[in-house]
């Protein structure tokens, strides 16, 4: 997660509509319109399956209710705009009561090829696609049953379980890498790095690998974890993950596979 953020959120009114400028619709419109050829072509069969029930728009921000009134019906989730960043004890609870923290602005024209923070075309466009899933669904929601388990001090090495599979997994279905992971699929170049290029590692799905295993959160991953059989994913969530989790500290990290700060 971001550690600050010069963006304001977007405070819904009474009827729990946020109201958009026509520059910020127009800013989703071209993120959309950018990123689906890419997504189409990388992603994982989950998520086109997911992006398929949702029918996001193309040229308008979605509403969270909008979003909500298909995910309830088939996983139970909902999706509740936030401010654009929380702390992980709000995230994990939130992810527990099977609701999806949204931040609710968009980026900027000077941030549209990158932004560090999520916002909301990462969090409906990456994120809920995967949420129309039961397995997926219930993964998100057991790593918030865990996050308000363990203290604050064990949230860095629960949240890395989170990051290396939600938001940057790596699935092979046909002999071929395809991108699970949403802050892959609402990327323009790291869905297509993460799954052509020579550059980074693919490591086999290992859940105390994955908890030993820093990351940062500002640049293209150095190491991807790849889920062979997608039911290997949703197994994991019936671990003894506590457990997992002393074990990975009694261990220690590994060295990290970059220079520099910020790790995860």
């Amino acid at each position: 997660m971001a550690k600050s953020t010069h963006y304001v959120a977007k405070t819904p009114d009474s009827n729990g509509v946020i109201h958009y400028s026509q520059e910020e619709q127009d800013i989703w419109r071209d993120l959309f319109q950018r990123q689906l050829p890419s997504t189409q072509k990388y992603a994982a069969q989950a998520c086109l399956n997911g992006m398929e029930m949702l029918s996001l728009p193309d040229n308008r921000i979605p509403q969270c209710d909008e979003i909500s009134q298909v995910l309830m019906p088939l996983t139970g989730w909902r999706v509740e705009p936030v401010p654009a960043l929380i702390g992980f004890g709000r995230f994990f609870k939130m992810l527990s009561e099977k609701t999806f923290p949204a931040a609710s602005f968009i980026r900027s024209r000077a941030d549209f090829d990158y932004i560090e923070e999520p916002d909301i075309f990462h969090e409906i466009f990456g994120h809920t696609p995967l949420l129309t899933d039961p397995g997926f669904a219930f993964f998100s929601q057991t790593i918030g049953e865990l996050g308000l388990q363990v203290q604050p001090a064990d949230y860095s090495w629960l949240i890395r379980l989170y990051w290396f599979t939600i938001e940057f997994g790596l699935s092979r279905e046909q002999g071929q890498y395809r991108a699970l992971g949403s802050g892959l699929n609402s990327s323009p170049t790291e869905l297509v790095y993460a799954v052509q290029s020579s550059a980074p590692e693919r490591r086999e799905f290992n859940v105390i690998d994955i908890l030993r295993t820093p990351y940062r959160i500002d640049i293209h991953q150095p190491i991807y974890y790849v889920i062979e059989d997608i039911n290997d994913l949703f197994k994991a969530a019936d671990r003894n993950l506590l457990a997992d989790i002393k074990q990975a500290q009694s261990l220690g990290l590994f060295e990290p596979a970059y220079d520099c700060q910020l790790t995860g």
